[in-house]
């Protein structure tokens, strides 16, 4: 159906009546130690931000202005982010970014899954003011008008809508897989399945969740009190309430392209592990990347720290202090030392001699003189001694540091 069936006033009172809830209480196992002592939504990410601020974002750009975030795992950085930055809306518009931890409100077990994240807070949403349910994950890099599917969603009046995307079939293992038919109804999922299958219209890509639903507050309701009662449910939307709810719901697939281009598919990132995380990050100092930082149409939004800008030092003939092809945030001192193709964050120190090549260097890492690194992430306060050398001897590097299968090496402060 047209998205045009709407009026522009219909549109906006769909939007107000959906509540957002995040989910960003996982562990993130798989970025290593970069996930040791906070949750992956925590993790900065693009030099200044934190990957649950891109979630946010879209909410806040769509026009969905009653977010809940559901935290677990290691949450006080997190919510601390989220008192800093995040607490921007007017409560008395019934606009808010709530942060709700785990309660154990439905007894003494913490989130068992996704679903059961949700079922645990669902009575803490108000069934007069809200008719939907927008349900995200905080771990994800990309930038989604939320309205479009909530139309989406209304004009073929569903009780669930998945947001999917194609992506590559040697990639489909790791999401929810599903068929679509000519109406846009999905007429099968199976969560990461050993053999995807491939979209009718292109036999290379897969059709995958996006872990991006839409519910019928109603429906989802009846759905968990019914499924979460029954021996062996793994309390999961992937695993189970999406694959039970086909049978008998209208489920629909919403596909998610390129705004400018219908035909593309759209940038969507799960950084959920070291090289994905190095790739998104790394594809940031690229002339032209994929992912616009500096688009103002839909301004990322952050905890803005204030901190002077960077400052690049000293312009001798064998000490000068410069950056090539790099992002360079506030608060970063490059003193004497060259860097290219890199990412400094926040309150970095790079000193006189050290050269660096393809590296992300988090919040208030600092690296002393005579250091050479290459192709690396170097962890949030980390202090990298005198005449360090990472990336260039596999073999020593991974005596001492965690190196991802496509070379990437991570150094935590534990490591040094």
């Amino acid at each position: 159906m047209s998205e045009n069936r709407y009026s522009h006033t219909s549109s906006n009172r769909l939007v107000r009546r959906t509540v957002a809830l995040v989910l960003a209480g996982g562990k993130g196992t798989r970025l290593k130690d970069l996930t040791s002592k906070v949750a992956k939504p925590a993790v900065s990410f693009g030099g200044k931000y934190r990957i649950i601020d891109f979630t946010l974002s879209n909410c806040i750009n769509s026009g969905v202005r009653n977010i809940g975030v559901l935290t677990q795992y290691m949450a006080h950085d997190l919510i601390m982010h989220l008192q800093s930055g995040w607490q921007i809306l007017n409560p008395a518009l019934n606009e808010r970014v709530s942060i709700i931890p785990a309660q154990q409100r439905t007894g003494e077990n913490w989130y068992r899954g996704t679903a059961d994240a949700v079922y645990q807070n669902l009575d803490i949403i108000d069934h007069d003011h809200y008719d939907r349910v927008l349900i995200l994950g905080g771990d994800h890099i990309y930038k989604m008008d939320y309205s479009r599917m909530i139309n989406f969603h209304a004009e073929n009046d569903a009780d669930v809508t998945v947001a999917c995307i194609r992506k590559p079939l040697s990639q489909a293992r790791s999401f929810g897989v599903m068929g679509l038919d000519s109406e846009g109804r999905i007429t099968d999922f199976e969560e990461k399945p050993l053999h995807p299958k491939s979209d009718p219209s292109d036999p290379d890509l897969a059709l995958v969740s996006m872990g991006i639903y839409i519910f019928n507050i109603d429906v989802l309701d009846e759905e968990l009190r019914d499924g979460l009662l029954k021996p062996g449910y793994s309390h999961d939307f992937g695993h189970n309430v999406i694959p039970n709810m086909i049978k008998n719901r209208k489920v629909f697939g919403y596909v998610f392209a390129d705004k400018g281009h219908p035909g593309r598919t759209a940038y969507w990132r799960d950084v959920g592990d070291i090289d994905e995380y190095f790739a998104a990050n790394m594809d940031l100092v690229n002339p032209n990347p994929e992912f616009d930082l500096y688009d103002r149409e839909w301004p990322i939004i952050t905890d803005q720290k204030q901190r002077p800008g960077a400052k690049f030092v000293f312009n001798d003939e064998l000490r000068r202090g410069y950056a090539t092809d790099s992002l360079v945030c506030a608060g970063v001192i490059v003193s004497g030392a060259k860097v290219h193709r890199s990412l400094l964050s926040l309150d970095v120190r790079i000193e006189e001699h050290s050269e660096l090549e393809e590296v992300i260097a988090l919040n208030n890492a600092s690296v002393g003189r005579n250091c050479k690194i290459r192709k690396a992430i170097i962890a949030e306060g980390c202090v990298v001694p005198d005449n360090t050398v990472i990336g260039y001897d596999e073999v020593e590097d991974r005596k001492r540091f965690t190196v991802s299968p496509a070379g990437v090496t991570l150094v935590s402060c534990e490591m040094l």
